[in-house]
């Protein structure tokens, strides 16, 4: 496991949401002080804003790729083509070791699940019957996969 994605479970295990946690982990690599990385992905946790919809570690693992390719003029077609192309294999190395990307059904919910915006309480309960700190270690390495193939050659060869 590299450093970023062990950093990812840290801040997971520490408190972060999911979302937070992954693109967090990289904030060094994207230019970003630690606390606004922090800031601009809170909103995504819990399958953005806690609707179990898109899974919020995908989501950061998302935003990674929106910071290290994405359009800044609007009519940059190519820097959009780009990110979405790097999303897309994210997203697909992310697949590999998850049936899903939607959070409800990683969690195991069903899809009439009511909505409740207060997270739960970071119990060791908590953590030892949820899969999010193996989904976050998951979104991790396809984001350093996919956008940091220099970075796994000596994680994966071990």
């Amino acid at each position: 496991m590299s450093q970023y994605t062990e950093r990812a479970v840290e801040l997971f295990l520490s408190g972060y949401n999911c979302a937070q946690s992954v693109f967090a982990a990289f904030h060094d690599r994207v230019g970003l002080p630690l606390e606004l990385a922090l800031r601009v992905s809170a909103g995504l946790g819990g399958g953005v804003g806690r609707m179990r919809e898109v899974c919020g570690a995908l989501c950061g693992a998302a935003m990674l790729a929106g910071m290290l390719y994405g359009a800044t003029q609007g009519a940059d077609q190519e820097a959009k083509a780009r990110t979405y192309q790097k999303v897309q294999e994210i997203a697909s190395e992310f697949r590999k070791t998850n049936p899903s990307i939607i959070c409800r059904e990683l969690l195991g919910l069903p899809a009439d699940a009511p909505l409740d915006a207060r997270p739960q309480a970071r119990t060791e309960s908590y953590y030892e019957t949820r899969p999010c700190a193996r989904i976050i270690e998951s979104a991790a390495r396809a984001a350093e996969t996919i956008l940091f193939p220099e970075d796994t050659a000596s994680w994966t060869s071990r």
